[in-house]
């Protein structure tokens, strides 16, 4: 044991291991940030930067890290892996999925304080009054 610091993530105590013994660590100057690989610190940078380096060959788009990228893929290959169990609806991305099974559930904490309406999405409940605005049912 070096010292008595300690630290809730391992992430943490190995970059604070790195300044025992010796090892390079790579601090940003825009955030402070520290991160272990001159990799993870050039890919870092570029968030500051505003450089996206991971083009997408269908289109105009742009992204900072590849997983980005390839989650935008699956939007030009139509493939949809993430399948609603209740109305077999399906989603390119999981995190989709998971809002979208709130509309099964009884739980619609996001109440129209114009009627009685209620809704299990913020983004349902904001539709429901541009409808109301548009059709002038709201004043």
């Amino acid at each position: 044991i070096h010292c008595d610091k300690s630290f809730l993530y391992d992430y943490h105590l190995k970059r604070h291991l790195r300044s025992h013994n010796g090892e390079k660590t790579y601090q940003c100057s825009h955030c402070e940030k520290v991160l272990l690989r001159m990799c993870d610190f050039v890919k870092h940078l570029k968030t500051h930067t505003g450089e996206k380096t991971y083009q997408c060959i269908h289109c105009e788009k742009a992204y900072f890290y590849h997983f980005q990228l390839k989650r935008h893929l699956k939007s030009h290959t139509g493939e949809k892996p993430y399948q609603c169990n209740h109305c077999q609806r399906s989603f390119s991305q999981n995190c989709n999925l998971i809002k979208h099974l709130s509309i099964h559930s009884a739980d619609k904490p996001y109440q129209c304080s114009h009627c009685d309406k209620s809704f299990s999405q913020n983004s349902h409940l904001i539709s429901h009054l541009k409808f109301a605005l548009r059709c002038n049912i709201l004043e």
